[in-house]
């Protein structure tokens, strides 16, 4: 279920915790970062316990004393990231801020949860066949590698993280099972690892109530919320039979992409059960997500999945996100990280680093539909995934007509909590806008609804029977109440219909580009499906994420760019799987070069409204995990190269040194070009007269030849330099340069935006694609 602004059941502190928020207040939650400790991978306690001295020795050199200090830290960075979270009055936030030891102060902000059918659309099996081609045999199912999710934690008991047959836990491994006493949590082989955090949202209740008594549900790494058990089985769940998503009806296998991976469960966000807040609020802290990065390196994962995200973030250094990532990549974990779910509006892409593969969402040949049948005989297709629908034909109301007396007809039109008039309601079918939970139409006795909504077709769960129609067909039925005094209608059950087209297309939700930060990097990076996608969930709660709704289901489907990310991190698990010693850019370049720009038709990419997508909806491509296991060639990043971008980003090289554990061996360079950053896209914001850039490739498979090709971009010339790159021997790596020049007299288009293309280099076998975004300078 996908609700709005890319949030899945967040919570309102107000309203958990029953208390109001000051109306002045003297301190805030503030992150201080530090970068990098210098005690390297795999410091002792004795080190451990010298990082958070130094954290109190640190901030009471600025407030005045270590013991106070001590008091308002509420968190500290031991592991690999260097800095803590603490109450500050802005006066100290400042002279923290500028302080030479610092890199970044800023406030800690509440993160967003970015909120099967998936893997027979992406070739991985074909009617739950699995080809002996498939990349899932080559990749062993993604055996022992280690997948963690950083969400709103797990529920262990589905078959979904069984350990049967799953061997020893790797060696490797240095996580723990934080257990506590009221709900209990246990691990297994396959579920090797639970952590939960809850520093920064007491922190913040215990500061608008110092009474505040923390409750058992607050204490726990179970799942209450379902999120992240859906999305970490996204990733890496189990086969399991006989599940399906139209309320326990079971019809199909679900599974993760890669399924005999383990996982780890990092849970920093929590669920609320406040009836009409369970799907809006703030329930994840920023303090807590850096924690969750900081040990989550520690304890040996190879994929982090996090579909959290932040709005309006204008540096990279200020979003703890981005922060934890950076220290994961440099310590050889690569950080799959949700879009956002701000589309179809442009600017609207979070997770905008390099460092980050960030994935937006798709849709699929699959879709749950239910139809309308009206009295004049028009039959209309929605999506639906209700069963058990009336037999019969039931008078239809709208809410407008079903309105009480005082209440507005825009409000009652969406059947608004107190708009509704039981006595007209009750017994017939309402028809309500952009409603899709139909908790005041069961209320208010209906036997079903009928929604409108715009954007992607996609089906929600319901108090009672739902049918969501496009908004055209929606208005048809309007139009035939105030056509008859009689309007009546028929309902069917969902039923789940396949080769849909076109398809994929870009969800409507899916955040779009250009980069806010550095438009000179393309996000987002992929798109993967993520409407309906059908995995694991907590019994904890019904369907709707409302307390009152006591039905329980182990699996159902969810909308959101939360949903793609884990798709492509069990991707990602499965080239880890194969190729353990790449890096996390390597593999992040053979997702993005696999991906493909055509949908299954072998026709352009479309957005959900049916005209043509470009790369700032979906980036490189449509993830192909069967081709990006054997890409040919990547585009490989070191550490140096993110330095050395950050660097040219503005920040100081004294900054930038605190990255590392060897400053010494990491200056900044003399000479870098944003332009030559080697990412596998390319864009130049702006564009004047002629711009060279620089690429190298790096060979991952056989001896070959790779000839380029670049798509004509209108009013722009290109050449690629040399046009040929033969490869003689694995790891070899070749550079080339690609100009692009504007055509003579050429002037801005008439909207002055952005033209798009492509380079691709192959050898016959392989692709290897880059898109290219191009804008010419304003004169």
């Amino acid at each position: 279920m996908r609700v709005s602004n890319f949030c899945f059941l967040l919570l309102q502190f107000s309203l958990l915790f029953g208390f109001h928020t000051p109306a002045l207040a003297a301190k805030q939650s503030y992150i201080v970062y530090l970068g990098a400790h210098s005690h390297g991978p795999n410091p002792t306690l004795a080190d451990l316990d010298r990082a958070e001295n130094y954290h109190h020795e640190f901030l009471g050199s600025i407030i005045g004393s270590r013991d106070e200090a001590r008091e308002l830290i509420s968190s500290s960075y031991r592991r690999h990231i260097n800095g803590f979270a603490a109450d500050l009055e802005e006066e100290h936030a400042q002279q923290l801020a500028n302080h030479p030891e610092v890199v970044s102060v800023f406030l800690n902000k509440p993160t967003k949860k970015l909120t099967t059918g998936a893997w027979n659309f992406l070739g991985l099996e074909k009617d739950n066949v699995i080809p002996s081609n498939s990349t899932w045999e080559k990749a062993r199912f993604g055996e022992d590698v280690i997948i963690g999710g950083i969400d709103s934690g797990i529920w262990p008991e589905s078959e979904s993280f069984s350990d049967e047959e799953m061997g020893p836990i790797p060696s490797k491994w240095r996580g723990t099972c934080q257990n506590d006493d009221h709900y209990g949590v246990e691990c297994n082989r396959k579920l090797i690892g639970i952590r939960h955090y809850n520093k920064g949202l007491i922190s913040a209740a215990t500061k608008r109530n110092p009474a505040f008594d923390i409750p058992p549900k607050l204490k726990t790494g179970r799942d209450l919320d379902g999120h992240g058990t859906h999305t970490l089985s996204a990733a890496a769940g189990n086969f399991v039979q006989y599940v399906g998503a139209f309320c326990n009806h079971r019809y199909g296998t679900a599974k993760g992409g890669s399924p005999r991976a383990r996982v780890a469960s990092y849970k920093v966000c929590w669920y609320s059960e406040d009836d009409h807040n369970a799907a809006h609020g703030n329930d994840c802290t920023e303090q807590d997500t850096i924690a969750a990065f900081d040990d989550a390196i520690h304890d040996g994962v190879d994929i982090i999945t996090v579909s959290l995200g932040y709005d309006n973030i204008a540096d990279f250094l200020s979003d703890g996100v981005v922060i934890g990532a950076f220290h994961a990549t440099m310590n050889g974990v690569l950080t799959v990280a949700a879009s956002g779910n701000g589309g179809p509006e442009p600017q609207t892409i979070n997770n905008m680093a390099p460092w980050m593969l960030t994935v937006g969402a798709s849709t699929m040949d699959r879709e749950f539909a239910g139809y309308v049948t009206l009295g004049n005989n028009k039959r209309l297709r929605g999506a639906s995934l209700s069963v058990d629908m009336p037999r019969k034909s039931y008078p239809l109301i709208s809410g407008e007509d079903a309105r009480i007396a005082n209440a507005t007809d825009k409000d009652a039109r969406s059947c608004k909590p107190g708009t509704l008039d039981r006595k007209k309601v009750q017994g017939r079918i309402l028809v309500c806008l952009h409603e899709e939970k139909g908790y005041e139409a069961a209320k208010t006795g209906a036997v079903a609804m009928i929604t409108g909504a715009s954007g992607t077709f996609s089906a929600s769960y319901g108090f009672l029977p739902v049918t969501k129609l496009k908004i055209k067909d929606f208005e048809a039925v309007l139009d035939y109440i105030k056509s008859t005094k009689d309007a009546k209608a028929f309902m069917t059950d969902a039923q789940t219909e396949f080769a849909i087209e076109p398809s994929p297309a870009v969800a409507s939700f899916s955040s779009r580009g250009p980069n806010r930060i550095d438009p000179s990097i393309i996000k987002p990076d992929v798109i993967a499906p993520g409407v309906n996608i059908v995995a694991a969930f907590t019994s904890e709660r019904g369907p709707t994420g409302y307390a009152r709704d006591n039905r329980r289901f182990a699996f159902t489907a969810m909308d959101g760019t939360s949903m793609s990310t884990p798709i492509v991190a069990g991707i990602a698990g499965l080239i880890k799987t194969v190729h353990p010693d790449w890096s996390p850019a390597a593999i992040k370049s053979a997702i993005m070069t696999t991906a493909r720009a055509t949908d299954a038709n072998n026709k352009p990419i479309s957005e959900f409204n049916g005209k043509e997508a470009t790369a700032f909806a979906y980036g490189s491509g449509h993830v192909d995990p069967n081709s990006a296991l054997d890409p040919g060639l990547v585009y490989d990043l070191t550490l140096d190269d993110y330095l050395g971008y950050l660097c040219n980003r503005g920040y100081k090289e004294d900054v930038v040194k605190k990255f590392v554990v060897d400053p010494a061996k990491h200056p900044c360079p003399q000479s870098f070009e944003l332009a030559n950053f080697n990412y596998p896209s390319i864009a130049i914001p702006e564009l004047a007269g002629s711009v060279t850039v620089t690429r190298k490739l790096k060979n991952v498979g056989t001896p070959g030849t790779y000839k380029a090709q670049v798509k004509e971009i209108p009013g722009i010339s290109t050449d690629v330099e040399p046009s040929s790159l033969t490869f003689t021997h694995v790891n070899e790596e070749k550079t080339f340069k690609i100009t692009f020049t504007l055509a003579q007299n050429a002037k801005p288009n008439a909207t002055n935006d952005y033209v798009f293309g492509e380079l691709i280099w192959s050898d016959g076998t392989h692709r290897v694609r880059s898109p290219i975004a191009l804008k010419q300078k304003s004169k």
